[in-house]
């Protein structure tokens, strides 16, 4: 833990024994940065996946190479899995289909992970072990995609996650640890001390792998693992509570999955109250996914709205809110809740969003001046592995509103460096209830620090996205220097 603090120059907390960065003699020292919303086993198995990121191929036949490529190393029945594709940055503007995939890889398996981890493809033997026919009906707020005339499943998946872990195989633990060592030290090289962890799948089974994998230091950042609403039973009849665990790694919200893929929103209104009852009645904080306006305003409703909703448990969250229009906007100011959301999407996918997203939804994408101007936090996340989890790109993102093709994306919802610095550090400890040990260089607290080779918040904000750490301490540790 940290010492003691000098007094410091320049910011809002001068001579008051913290900081939210200090200068280094030409380089500064800044709070590790908080990943408030990623996915960490996700992340570590892309990496070691094949890459079908729109800067690793531009095609349908370039994402059959890629997987054909693979099968070569890979023994006959074993899972050959994808990941990154999205349809609009390939050249054929569609989705692939499991015929597409079948041509080159006839005889493995396929997993093909869409960017947006939300979808999948899977090819002809993937659906055959799987269980998935044309006689499959949808599961509860799932679609499988048909071919319009003969009714045969295309291959495409959409919110099938839950049901698709149960059917295929987790990579082996060797592997997957392999992976997470290689996440690790991506995230250190980035500067990320801390993540949260907001898999809706996530069970007792996976707290088990994680107490493990951080016995044996094979993953250096601590972990916050939300618990999936699914599997809070589980978590209840051990006796697990909100909080439980230690610095390294801790139970956090319950998650919830809020979504209008099939057309309305799932799970009902009332089933998402009554879930969301059982876990504040176990003295759990609430997080729910929730992207399009009409899934917003459900989830703000349940957790906030109505005479007999119990008292919201002070810092219940809402992930991503992607499409705020005012009267969301209005609704979200008066809740008391906070939102968690992904300027770094602005960054990856603002040139998507311009030429793609109607006119009537695009000025309300990605708000952050106006969340921290009515109260609601922001915290700031990755949604690793949907994009890269650089903190300082989404700095960027949220300070110039730019995305990496030059395009601006409503420039009215700019902040400072300093505001943007702060929803990466404090306002990510503040979203899991730890701004007592993380968040600013401030004696007492743990010593998880990144030294950076400028300052964001003195730079020329088009410089930010260039400033890149030095040196990453985990508990005074260093974890990771260039």
């Amino acid at each position: 833990r940290i010492l003691g603090v000098g007094r410091k120059d320049g910011l809002e907390a001068a001579g008051l024994g913290w900081a939210t960065a200090i200068d280094c003699g030409g380089m500064t020292l800044v709070p590790g940065f908080i990943d408030a919303h990623c996915h960490v086993l996700a992340y570590a198995s892309s990496l070691l996946a094949v890459d079908c990121r729109p800067s690793a191929v531009d095609s349908i036949d370039g994402i059959r190479q890629a997987l054909s490529a693979r099968t070569a190393e890979t023994p006959a029945g074993q899972w050959v899995r994808g990941v990154g594709y999205h349809e609009s940055e390939l050249r054929d503007k569609r989705h692939p289909t499991r015929w597409d995939l079948d041509k080159a890889v006839p005889h493995h398996p396929v997993r093909l992970i869409h960017r947006s981890g939300h979808a999948c493809i899977l090819n002809s033997v993937a659906l055959a072990l799987v269980g998935i026919s044309m006689d499959t009906p949808e599961p509860p707020g799932g679609t499988i995609d048909r071919h319009r005339e003969s009714g045969e499943p295309t291959g495409l998946l959409l919110e099938m996650d839950g049901f698709l872990d149960e059917r295929i195989p987790s990579l082996g633990e060797d592997e997957l640890l392999r992976g997470l060592r290689l996440a690790g030290r991506s995230l250190a090289s980035m500067g990320i001390t801390s993540v949260q962890d907001a898999t809706h799948t996530n069970s007792t089974r996976r707290w088990d792998f994680l107490l493990k994998l951080k016995a044996n230091e094979n993953f250096c950042q601590r972990i916050t693992m939300m618990v999936g609403s699914n599997h809070l039973p589980g978590f209840l009849d051990r006796g697990s509570r909100f909080g439980d665990g230690d610095e390294n790694l801790n139970v956090g919200a319950v998650k919830f999955m809020l979504t209008s893929t099939t057309g309305r929103i799932h799970p009902s209104k009332v089933e998402l109250r009554t879930a969301v009852t059982l876990a504040r009645e176990a003295g759990f904080q609430i997080a729910v996914h929730a992207i399009e306006a009409e899934a917003v305003d459900a989830a703000v409703e349940a957790l906030a709205g109505g005479p007999d909703a119990l008292p919201p448990h002070g810092r219940d969250r809402i992930e991503h809110c992607s499409e705020s229009p005012p009267s969301s906007l209005k609704k979200l100011s008066a809740s008391g809740l906070m939102v968690v959301t992904q300027p770094g999407f602005i960054y990856h996918n603002g040139h998507r969003y311009i030429s793609e997203v109607s006119t009537d939804v695009l000025p309300w994408l990605y708000r952050v001046g106006s969340f921290q101007e009515g109260g609601l936090g922001p915290a700031f996340a990755s949604d690793a592995p949907v994009i890269e989890p650089d903190p300082l790109l989404g700095i960027y993102a949220a300070v110039t509103r730019r995305a990496a093709s030059g395009d601006t994306l409503n420039a009215g919802e700019k902040v400072t460096a300093l505001e943007a610095l702060r929803m990466y550090t404090l306002n990510g400890a503040y979203a899991a209830f730890q701004e007592g040990d993380k968040g600013t260089i401030q004696a007492g607290k743990l010593a998880d620090l990144v030294l950076l080779d400028a300052d964001p918040t003195a730079v020329e904000p088009e410089r930010i996205r260039d400033i890149r750490p030095v040196l990453t301490m985990i508990g005074g540790r260093v974890v990771w220097e260039a």
